[in-house]
């Protein structure tokens, strides 16, 4: 089983530049190439919110345009910059049918053979946090409680804090401790996939290990600084493949561009000197 995530697309309508300077639907459109190149191809595709900028169907009627080539498996959550009724109406087909499995809340569990999917949605509208309230964190207590296989809880704000500060503070500002309990109570639980900081960041979480996913797109810039400015750099794009095999959970971070090699180590069997 191999599952790529991608994350914070943040497309724009008319494919106008974020910012007035990142191109996210040519970076977007070089992903989905990358992903078509890969062998063995990914089993699934899960992308972890921000997946347009304002949330306004014209981007959503795009994105839709560049994620087509897609035809595996594609999973989508919302994030902050994201709309539930919008994403909802964009895609209607029946692929896209556990959009639609709860009311309200963009929730939902998926069953990817050897593993379980659960998407949490963390979305406060028309704010940039997260929260997780006492409903959507009894459906998740309730889900893991109903199966016991290896489970993926896939969210869009990462549930600790960074050390970007600017980030942290619209970071998951309600419900963390309690996710954590929840997640202490079922080690079934292999992985929490975030996304929200534009960076490849991990931390022990809930007896379990959470992370971050890079964009396709722009990167938020890496300032420890506790006053360090709000500012994304043009660091190479890049997305995560996870691969489940013999029991376990193994993480690549790949970056997107055509780069040389790749190069033989060895020649005949012996070490090219």
């Amino acid at each position: 089983m191999l599952i790529a995530q991608i994350s914070d697309l943040h497309i724009k309508a008319q494919a106008r530049l974020a910012y007035g300077i990142v191109d996210t639907a040519g970076l977007l459109a070089a992903c989905v190439q990358q992903l078509l190149r890969l062998d063995p191809q990914p089993d699934a595709v899960l992308v972890t919110g921000d997946l347009v900028d304002y949330g306004r169907p014209e981007e959503y009627a795009l994105l839709r345009e560049l994620l087509a080539p897609l035809a595996l498996p594609l999973y989508l959550l919302p994030g902050n910059h994201d709309e539930r009724e919008a994403l909802r109406a964009a895609f209607p087909e029946p692929r896209f049918d556990y959009l639609r499995q709860q009311a309200g809340f963009l929730q939902y569990a998926v069953d990817l053979g050897p593993l379980r999917l659960l998407a949490l949605d963390t979305v406060v509208p028309q704010q940039g946090h997260g929260a997780l309230c006492a409903q959507r964190l009894d459906w998740l207590d309730r889900q893991l409680a109903a199966d016991p296989r290896p489970t993926i809880v896939a969210m869009h704000h990462p549930p600790f804090a960074t050390g970007i500060a600017h980030m942290d503070a619209i970071g998951l500002l309600q419900g963390a401790a309690e996710l954590e309990a929840v997640l202490r109570r079922h080690p079934q639980v292999e992985r929490v996939l975030c996304g929200h900081l534009h960076r490849s960041i991990q931390a022990r979480f809930g007896g379990t290990l959470a992370s971050t996913c890079p964009s396709p797109a722009h990167q938020v810039a890496l300032d420890l600084r506790d006053a360090g400015p709000d500012c994304f750099v043009m660091e190479p794009p890049g997305y995560q493949l996870h691969a489940w095999r013999g029991g376990r959970l193994v993480t690549h971070t790949e970056v997107l561009g055509d780069w040389p090699g790749p190069y033989r180590f060895r020649e005949g069997g012996v070490l090219i000197d």
